[in-house]
């Protein structure tokens, strides 16, 4: 949930939680699939359930904010592989099914779509949970019912008629919860300063300046690691790192005597962001400008510098997407259509079309 928890007090949840609970709606699904015939050996259970267990293994510190930063050019999802290979190799191969199926080279697809598709085990634990634990109630949905209706046809997974309002409300669900939880503005600026105090603090070091933080973060601060450079000793020392070891950092750096680290670490642990706005069309140069301006003459910094606190971007939320595999309705008479086709509530353009919101960041008046 990153910073999610500024928004709202409960989001205190961790990936470990989320682990499990993705495990466990596997075994439903499994069994539901089973009791309709769908054959599945116990060696293809093993690998559906290691494959969703260790999914989500390679996000480190705060979520999304470390692929951003200090390691740069290799997503939580490639870390994730990588550290399967490993254990695959300390249990002596006993994970290859498993990594088949997280990388979708299984020859059996509807098991590669029960670990990663438009309506997967993982999206249906960490809507329901990520609901419970904020009290955004729009993001509440029958992960129950879903999995009950599931069903695979041509090898694919479909959806039976009946569940149909329950793929709606998932969608819906989602929809909600990107633009209330996870692209929340506050998250988002919040996210936004995780990102740019490792950046600070990774420039500072290569200036030599000393920092104090834990051996595993100034690891990662002191090298220069990207795809290539991440090998066995990085994800080794990867795998130590939690969001305890940025907190203690942030704590520390909030009095350090570089104007750029100090404030931003401040921000984050005084609660005390940046101011946040969206519009409907990108920020213009001249209005980033004239706050880069106003904070150079008033602290005498230089245009890198103000850049850390002034800066603009984009977010997009897409409940569904054409261009990825179907959510599948089967119907009795053993017809089968695309949910959005199927469904008289979701429209295909408001659904399917990316919606763009443009920000601009800034500081309050006083820092």
């Amino acid at each position: 949930m990153g910073l999610s928890y500024l928004v709202y007090p409960g989001a205190h949840h961790t990936r470990f939680h989320h682990a499990l609970g993705s495990m466990y709606l596997m075994q439903n699904a499994i069994n539901v699939l089973r009791f309709k015939d769908v054959s599945i050996s116990e060696e293809e259970e093993n690998g559906l359930l290691i494959a969703i267990l260790l999914h989500d293994i390679g996000h480190g510190p705060f979520s999304h904010a470390m692929e951003h930063s200090i390691v740069n050019g290799i997503s939580h999802e490639e870390i994730s592989l990588r550290f399967m290979e490993e254990l695959n190799d300390e249990f002596n191969g006993s994970l290859t099914l498993a990594i088949q199926m997280f990388k979708g080279e299984y020859p059996r697809k509807f098991m590669c779509q029960l670990i990663s598709s438009q309506l997967d085990m993982d999206r249906a634990d960490y809507l329901k949970r990520d609901s419970f634990y904020t009290g955004v109630a729009e993001g509440n949905i029958n992960s129950e019912r879903l999995i009950t209706m599931l069903n695979v046809i041509n090898d694919e997974l479909v959806i039976e008629e009946k569940g149909i309002y329950s793929v709606e409300k998932f969608l819906v669900a989602r929809r909600f919860m990107y633009w209330q939880v996870y692209l929340h503005k506050t998250s988002l600026v919040a996210e936004q300063l995780i990102t740019r105090v490792l950046k600070r603090a990774n420039e500072l070091v290569n200036q030599g300046v000393n920092l104090k933080c834990s051996d595993a973060l100034n690891y990662f601060l002191k090298g220069d690691i990207n795809q290539s450079s991440f090998d066995v000793e990085t994800l080794k020392t990867f795998s130590y790192l939690d969001d305890y070891d940025l907190v203690s950092a942030l704590k520390d750096w909030q009095f350090h005597k570089d104007f750029v680290l100090s404030n931003l670490c401040d921000m984050i642990i005084n609660r005390d962001l940046l101011r946040i706005k969206f519009r409907n069309k990108p920020i213009k140069r001249s209005e980033l400008k004239t706050h880069e301006t106003e904070l150079i003459e008033k602290y005498d910094i230089s245009k890198n510098e103000a850049e850390y606190f002034v800066f603009d971007g984009k977010i997009t939320n897409q409940a569904y997407q054409n261009n990825k595999e179907h959510i599948k309705i089967l119907y009795k008479s053993g017809k089968i259509k695309d949910i959005v086709k199927a469904s008289d509530q979701l429209s295909s353009k408001a659904f399917s079309k990316p919606i763009t919101k443009y920000y601009i960041c800034y500081p309050k008046k006083k820092m």
